[in-house]
């Protein structure tokens, strides 16, 4: 035993060599007890402090010593006394964490029937300690380990079972048993399929409790008399556990840490409690009058209190600081389950329990009901409602309250409508009342999250009025972290279904409205709101917005986020910015700059005309911020570019419901791009090292206006042309797609599609695009590659043979080749390739068509073309190849008729158009099937019969789908239909009459109300998007009688009168229900 005596060594090699001394010092005999206690206190002091679910340092054991220690600890538990076995099962905690993979062949003895965990942790044990020890060691064992399996499903469901139980047990004399059970089920158990009981909803806690609760209540009389009266004695210890309740709440940035009084909820808050709310609320939130709630009684219930944890005292204040501290760690970790349960959960099956989480109107009477409006009123602690939020567009969706409703019944879309208002009154409500930073940052998030995926535009107009005036005044608090989320929550605003009028008229609120109530600092840059115009203009000449840029009102949201990026800061650091302290001498700190900036594009994005009275001046500040070191900033910089000149194209868009005295004069755009192409735009696209900063300048490079560019100096359109020429060539795969985008975006200007050598330049770098090996650069390359091809067809109607003549032959070979290996890529290359395809062989002429180098290439892209049409590929692909199709009939070079590839053709289209899935593609097939204009182009009589007859079926099937949103297509099929059958009567032979007559006579009466209805719906016809009236229609029909006339006469006999005849009566109908009308 001289070991025993040896002098303390330091460290914990110090005390495992004291160990390792004792093995031999005890004498032989047949108790080996003692051997026991020396293995334990080995293994304990060579594995450290007894570990938690938190984050703890792994014990690092090889597989060959953790089987032994494993498997020594085990037998011990089996035949020591039983005062061994809590610090056994310490050691055996230790032992699983971070293990828990290599332990699988001890499970059945632990966790089997009866395992040695279940018989430990069983609630009827009746001693605490040991069952704590036993679910420690359970929830080590559920620990995750990335890269190694879970734990085995059975396992599994008994340590959640195990977990779940002591959570629904009785009241037990310890809280740190249910606080560990919380941590267990967030930290672990992955990938488990949970059951939930159907009692889990909001309602009060005995219902896990086997006991009444009046038998608690008459149990505890005297614990709780005296807990309350000792909290009316010293208020100034109070005082002090209300900070360190506060500080036990959690911080607001951590996941794990969720300081919500979830459990002092259920219990009922009453004003004499003897767990006093550790923070003012808000006066919305309802509080339940003392002597009201049964449950009361339990709140001291839940509580272990030790005399010998030396962190309390014995005084009043210490046993309340340590009712509050057990109170706040049962919270954090209720609310920890719960976020990590939201997070495993899917959606669908969340927002089934969206009543049970969100209340639909203020919670009246007691004891109040529990939800998670009510936590976020008590103890703020956001995130769990975030994460619901997050999301939630399409089931808040259906949300609708802009009608009053007077109805026997409330319809679900105005309960949901209720809940976002009642969400938006708590919200806000725990806005005002709170006062710490980091938990402020929260709310306003989760108030960002509501806004982002509300359906205002269907709801009644005042609710972001309140959110908007609420948070202007956070704008200036002096936490940097509270600003930045405060703009992003104005980001939300003016985002959302934008433009919505509510937003506008806020938008032109005075700029010092609702700052005055911040608490904070007023910042003079809203005492003068054009300080940071005054700062653009001081560098540069006078920037003057000519008539149309006129604002009535100036934007208030604007002149803030111009000024917070281009000002000097104007007050002291704050204590959040320490983490920024590179910009903090200068300008404000960075987070706060950028968060701007992304205001700033969506309110350009959303509401352009409010932004376009500073057209210039925004240019300025993105040239500006392209300027800076900082990358993240020039990021945002050119992403505010894109979308200046993103607005200036929406206006002048054929459909654009601009006034063109509303739009920005060409003029001025001009001004505008002058200023970009002389400023840092070039640099940025020819040295940034960032390839998301050469993609962002790329995408606002192909933003600017054809009228514009066409009006630039030669050498500017030169310099733009040559950067995309260039960048083409990127070996970044994200800078080499945004130039062959843009340069598909170039080559439908006018001033350049008519420069042949701009075309042939423009082509074969995007050919060398489309062989890229990126998927996502040959894409784009494909898509560029068809507008390429669209004006290859412009130019071919407006400027005839001659450019025809000079575009190369080998360009057009290449061209046609390079698609039809593009056909078999994905489908985002196909949907394009195969346009190019159908643009190609429609611009092709007599002396290619002839040439035996096209011969075989025409051959190999019209097979492409009819085998994606027949393909099982998505229905844009289809919907294409059958657009192609029909632009391959229109060209009259082609053999249509004659080769075999036209049967094929035919076929192809006529199954499409009477059996795909898809209203679209049917559309497409029967326009294509309508394209050509020679009866000889639809060859035999047999298959032009056959077209006939596959569109009388597709006739009468336009109304059969299986899915409701094809249904809104049917009536632009059926217009398509009926235009494609009478333009074949219109081109009928007299051999071709027979077989329509028998069509007819067995279907007429079935077709007769589709083509009544065709004649008497005038207008656009849908998806071809082709606007013909009522009498255009009715000429069409009557050319087709004419004609059949005509034929039916030379025939003679009894077909002389039948298909016409038919088609008159179908005439006469129509102007008899139109006169009716009409009268």
């Amino acid at each position: 035993m001289a070991a025993m005596a040896a002098p303390a060594e330091p460290g914990p090699g110090g005390a495992l060599r004291r160990c390792l001394a004792r093995f031999g010092a005890p004498r032989p005999r047949p108790d080996r007890t003692e051997l026991h206690l020396l293995f334990d206190q080995l293994i304990s002091e060579s594995c450290g402090p007894e570990p938690a679910p938190a984050p703890a340092p792994q014990v690092m054991v090889d597989e060959q010593n953790l089987n032994f220690l494993l498997s020594y600890c085990i037998s011990a538990l089996k035949q020591c006394s039983s005062w061994t076995h809590v610090e056994i099962l310490q050691a055996l905690a230790a032992l699983f964490y971070n293990n828990g993979p290599k332990c699988q062949k001890y499970l059945p003895d632990l966790l089997g029937r009866p395992g040695l965990l279940l018989q430990f942790s069983d609630p009827a044990q009746p001693d605490v300690e040991l069952r704590r020890a036993a679910v420690r060691s359970m929830a080590n064992l559920c620990l995750s380990v990335p890269g190694q399996p879970y734990l085995d499903e059975p396992y599994r469901s008994v340590c959640f079972q195990t977990f779940l139980s002591v959570l629904q047990s009785s009241k037990t004399s310890d809280v740190d048993d249910i606080t560990f059970c919380m941590k267990c089920m967030f930290h672990g158990l992955p990938g488990l399929s949970i059951e939930v009981p159907p009692a889990l909803y909001p309602a009060p806690l005995p219902q896990y409790d086997k006991r009444s609760p009046v038998k608690q209540e008459q149990a505890e009389p005297a614990t709780l008399k005296q807990a309350g009266n000792r909290r009316k004695k010293s208020k100034g210890k109070q005082k002090k556990g209300e900070e360190e309740g506060r500080e036990d709440s959690g911080d607001a940035g951590n996941e794990s840490v969720l300081g919500a009084d979830m459990l002092k909820l259920q219990l009922g808050d009453v004003q004499g409690s003897p767990c006093p709310d550790p923070r003012p609320r808000a006066s919305g939130a309802a509080s339940v009058p003392a002597g009201k709630d049964p449950l009361s009684s339990q709140c001291t219930g839940w509580k272990r209190i030790s005399s010998s944890e030396s962190e309390y005292s014995d005084a009043e204040g210490g046993i309340q600081s340590k009712v509050r501290s057990y109170q706040a760690n049962v919270r954090q970790g209720a609310l920890a389950c719960f976020l990590s349960a939201i997070k495993s959960i899917e959606k669908r099956v969340l927002y089934g329990y969206w009543s049970a989480f969100v209340p639909d109107a203020p919670g009246i009477g007691s004891p109040q009901s529990v939800s998670l409006m009510t936590i976020a009123l008590k103890d703020p602690s956001p995130k769990v409602l975030s994460a619901i939020l997050e999301g939630s567009k399409q089931f808040l969706s259906v949300a609708e309250d802009a009608n009053d409703h007077k109805r026997a019944f409330t319809p679900f879309s105005v309960t949901i409508a209720s809940s976002i208002r009642e969400l938006h009154r708590c919200l806000l409500l725990a806005l005002v009342a709170e006062s710490s930073a980091q938990t402020l940052t929260q709310i306003v998030k989760c108030l960002a999250n509501l806004v982002s995926n509300a359906p205002y535009n269907r709801l009644k107009p005042g609710l972001l009025t309140r959110v908007w005036n609420q948070i202007k005044p956070y704008i200036c608090h002096k936490d940097v972290n509270v600003r930045v989320s405060s703009l992003t929550l104005l980001g939300a605003i003016v985002s959302v279904q934008a433009p919505l009028p509510e937003v506008q008229l806020l938008l032109q609120q005075p700029s010092s409205s609702g700052l005055n109530s911040s608490g904070s600092t007023t910042p003079r840059r809203f005492s003068s709101s054009e300080q940071w115009r005054k700062a653009l203009l001081s560098e540069g000449e006078p920037l003057e917005n000519p008539a149309g840029c006129a604002s009535p009102e100036p934007c208030w949201l604007l002149h803030l986020c111009v000024s917070l990026i281009i000002l000097p800061r104007e007050d002291s650091c704050s204590d959040s910015d320490v983490n920024f302290p590179s910009l903090s001498s200068v300008y404000e700190p960075c987070p706060l700059r950028l968060e701007s900036l992304q205001v700033l594009a969506l309110l350009v994005k959303g509401y352009f005309p409010m932004a376009q009275s500073y057209f210039l001046e925004l240019g300025e500040v993105a040239c500006r911020c392209m300027e800076e070191m900082d990358p993240s900033i020039q990021l945002h910089g050119a992403k505010l570019l894109e979308e200046l000149g993103t607005g200036v194209l929406q206006q002048y868009k054929p459909d654009s419901a601009t006034a063109p005295a509303q739009r920005v004069p060409v003029s001025l755009v001009v001004t505008f791009w002058k200023m970009m192409l002389n400023g840092p735009l070039p640099g940025t696209l020819q040295n940034s090292p960032y390839a998301t900063l050469q993609t962002s300048a790329c995408d606002a490079l192909s933003s600017i206006l054809p009228e514009a560019f066409s009006l630039l100096q030669d050498d500017q359109q030169i310099l733009c042309v040559t950067l995309l020429l260039g960048l083409n060539h990127s070996e970044n795969p994200l800078v080499k797609a945004a130039a062959a985008r843009a340069l598909g975006v170039y080559i439908l200007f006018p001033c350049l599609r008519q420069d042949v050598m701009f075309v042939a330049d423009t082509a074969n770098a995007i050919l060398n695009s489309l062989h890229d090996k990126s998927p996502n650069v040959r894409a784009k390359a494909a898509w560029s590659l068809g507008n390429l091809t669209d004006t290859l067809i412009i130019n071919m109607q407006t400027m005839g043979q001659s450019f025809q003549e000079e575009l190369s032959d080998l360009l057009l070979l290449k061209l046609l080749r390079s698609a039809t290996e593009a056909s078999k890529d994905r489908d985002k290359v196909k949907s394009n390739a195969v346009r190019v395809l159908g643009n190609v062989l429609h611009f092709l002429q007599p002396c290619h068509i002839s040439n035996p180098r096209f011969r075989e290439a025409i051959e190999e892209a019209l097979q492409a073309l009819i085998g994606t049409v027949q393909s099982e590929a998505t229905m844009k692909v289809r919907w294409n190849a059958c657009y192609a199709l029909g632009n391959v009939f229109r060209n009259p070079a082609l053999p249509l008729g004659e080769a075999p590839w036209t049967t094929q053709a035919y076929s192809a289209l006529s199954s499409v158009v009477k059996s795909c899935k898809n209203f679209k593609v049917r559309i497409k097939s029967a326009m294509a099937l309508s394209i050509p204009s020679k009866r000889e182009c639809y060859g035999s009589t047999e298959q032009f019969c056959q077209i006939w007859s596959a569109l009388v079926v597709a006739l009468q099937r336009s109304e059969d789908t299986e899915d409701f949103l094809e249904f809104k297509y049917s009536s632009s099929l059926r217009t398509q239909i009926c235009r494609a059958l009478l333009h074949l009567l219109r081109l009928a032979r007299s051999t071709d009459l027979p077989a329509i007559w028998g069509t007819l006579r067995d279907h007429g009466e079935a077709i007769r109300p589709y083509i009544l209805q065709y004649l008497s719906s005038g207008g656009e016809d849908g998806d071809t998007g082709t606007h013909t009236d009522v009498g255009e229609r009715e000429r069409g029909l009557q050319g087709a009688i004419d004609h059949l006339s005509g034929i039916e006469k030379q025939l003679g006999g009894k077909a002389r009168v039948r298909v016409s005849l038919f088609l008159e009566d179908v005439l006469t109908n129509h102007a008899n229900a139109t006169g009716l009308t009409e009268a």
